[in-house]
């Protein structure tokens, strides 16, 4: 399809091309959502970025030959200013910056649930999406999870396609250097979320010893700031004694949810703040712990 808007449109014309433009983003909109959360590891901003694409897009009086196309580029050029200034930002951040987890709870009919987690993706690889470049994270997120041809990505991150197609090798390469794929069976993790959090309400720190990862990384988000602005704890031995001493109250409040389509839990504290702890299982045993408590981040969880 081309659009083309110059002066000989008339104000009719060009109302009929915008319905038009109008009901083709919708439909794109899944798509671009999808593609922004990946690339920003933020809902949030993932709907900024799609909103700001239409707002250019509205704005436009350029031809656009293929309107799909044209809306990919422009919410990756968005994401990747997005992902540029962040990373300034994140110099002096106390704590771990961790993604923004699509929570559902567990008790949900399917159809809503599926709903809310088609834009997701396992919290696992969005942490290790965030060890990459900016442009690395572009290239590998477009084109080995959404087949965009590396002429494309080219224009985006103003290189050429071989360039972008060594940005996504290398992305690749690091990507494949990260533990294994964690356990898929939903019931499975569950069984071992539940063990974990019963050993931890019981201060059990041989249990806990038990169903933890040797490797295991116990990481906090509380925004920057709080009692979760602190550094990851790495280990078995080291995290089974943090929680054996101070997860007791936090594992009592511990709710079962739905984050990233894996098993966690939504802990409401008695402060009215809320903490969503996302659990990755690898193997039958915890790997990854991750606490996320930034009010930024939690929209719409209470």
């Amino acid at each position: 399809m081309t659009v083309t808007f110059g002066p000989r449109d008339t104000s009719t014309t060009r109302a009929v091309e915008q319905d038009r433009l109008a009901e083709e983003f919708e439909q794109a909109r899944p798509r671009l959502r999808a593609v922004a959360y990946r690339m920003l590891g933020s809902l949030t901003e993932a709907d900024d970025a799609v909103q700001e694409a239409w707002l250019r897009l509205e704005r436009s009086d350029a031809a656009i030959d293929d309107l799909r196309a044209w809306l990919v580029t422009v919410v990756g050029r968005i994401c990747l200013d997005t992902l540029r200034a962040r990373k300034a930002r994140r110099e002096d951040y106390a704590g771990t910056w961790l993604p923004e987890p699509v929570v559902t709870t567990e008790d949900l009919a399917d159809p809503e649930r599926d709903a809310v987690l088609a834009d997701s993706v396992g919290l696992a690889l969005l942490v290790v999406l965030e060890s990459l470049a900016p442009a690395e994270r572009l290239a590998f997120v477009l084109h080995d999870v959404f087949a965009v041809p590396f002429e494309e990505i080219a224009t985006i991150v103003d290189r050429t396609p071989e360039a972008a197609r060594q940005l996504a090798s290398r992305a690749r390469r690091r990507i494949g250097r990260t533990p294994r794929e964690p356990d898929a069976d939903l019931p499975v993790q569950r069984e071992v979320v539940d063990a974990f959090l019963a050993a931890a309400r019981a201060g059990d720190f041989g249990g806990l010893l038990a169903i933890l990862d040797p490797d295991v990384a116990l990481r906090f988000d509380g925004g920057g700031s709080g009692p979760l602005a602190r550094p990851a704890i790495t280990g078995a031995r080291a995290v089974a004694g943090e929680l054996a001493v101070r997860g007791r109250f936090f594992a009592g409040l511990a709710r079962p949810a739905v984050v990233n389509g894996a098993a966690g839990a939504i802990v409401r504290l008695t402060d009215g703040l809320v903490v969503v702890a996302a659990v990755t299982v690898i193997g039958g045993r915890i790997a990854e712990i991750d606490l996320i408590g930034d009010p930024g981040k939690l929209h719409g969880i209470r």
